[in-house]
């Protein structure tokens, strides 16, 4: 009777045993964040630059640190935060090396934004815009995750942002509004959401062609 009891006991033990057992479960992996490597050293662009200093000054800049338009930096529509260039004014021959930390310049034909002391160095602060010839000279170490968008304008008023904001997200799927602030706040109103640079140069040209705006140009989307 005992023997009989103790198999039962065993039985129950393995029985509860099997219930108990895990089963693998595969898992889809997590898409990885979209990154975008930086520009390779030597990468030339060529275009028109201008410079800032007040009211940004003392400011926030795009990367979190505090613009001094008295130290060598810049802002750039595009380039990785961290990413060293050299900026050579084609008319003087005048260059400066500086490093990105913000975004802009938002016009049109504009491709890099100087600190106060980095345009003294390349000879614009007289002229104020001038042609210029940038060229990638150092690539940050670990570019930041970005995405890209395309910026079809600027309003003073919200509410003729929102309009715009709604028009692009009916056309292509994703449209929003950021606040430039400043003395004069201005939304900028961008559209798309891609992953690579290429892609959304070629949503720039689509809206460029289909909504008739010739100044529509490529931003990149900081987490």
């Amino acid at each position: 009777m005992q023997r009989a009891l103790a198999v039962l006991i065993l039985l129950s033990v393995f029985i509860a045993g099997c219930g108990k057992k895990k089963t693998n479960v595969a898992r889809t992996p997590r898409a990885p964040t979209p990154t975008a490597a930086a520009p390779p050293v030597g990468t030339v662009e060529r275009g028109l630059a201008s410079w800032y200093g007040h009211p940004y000054h003392g400011r926030p800049a795009a990367d979190g640190e505090i613009y001094d338009m008295e130290q060598l930096v810049a802002a750039h529509r595009t380039l990785p935060f961290q990413t060293m260039v050299r900026v050579r004014n084609v008319v003087t021959g005048q260059t400066v090396d500086v490093r990105i930390i913000d975004r802009g310049p938002f016009v049109a034909g504009r491709i890099i934004d100087l600190s106060h002391a980095a345009a003294i160095q390349a000879g614009l602060i007289g002229p104020g815009v001038g042609p210029v010839e940038v060229t990638v000279i150092a690539r940050p170490a670990n570019p930041e995750a970005a995405l890209f968008a395309v910026q079809v304008g600027a309003f003073g008023v919200k509410a003729n942002a929102d309009r715009a904001v709604e028009n692009m997200t009916t056309a292509y799927g994703a449209g929003k509004a950021v606040l430039r602030a400043g003395d004069m706040p201005v939304w900028r109103v961008l559209a798309g959401r891609v992953s690579s640079p290429e892609a959304a140069e070629s949503l720039a040209k689509r809206i460029r062609e289909e909504q008739h705006e010739p100044q529509a140009f490529v931003v990149r989307l900081d987490p």
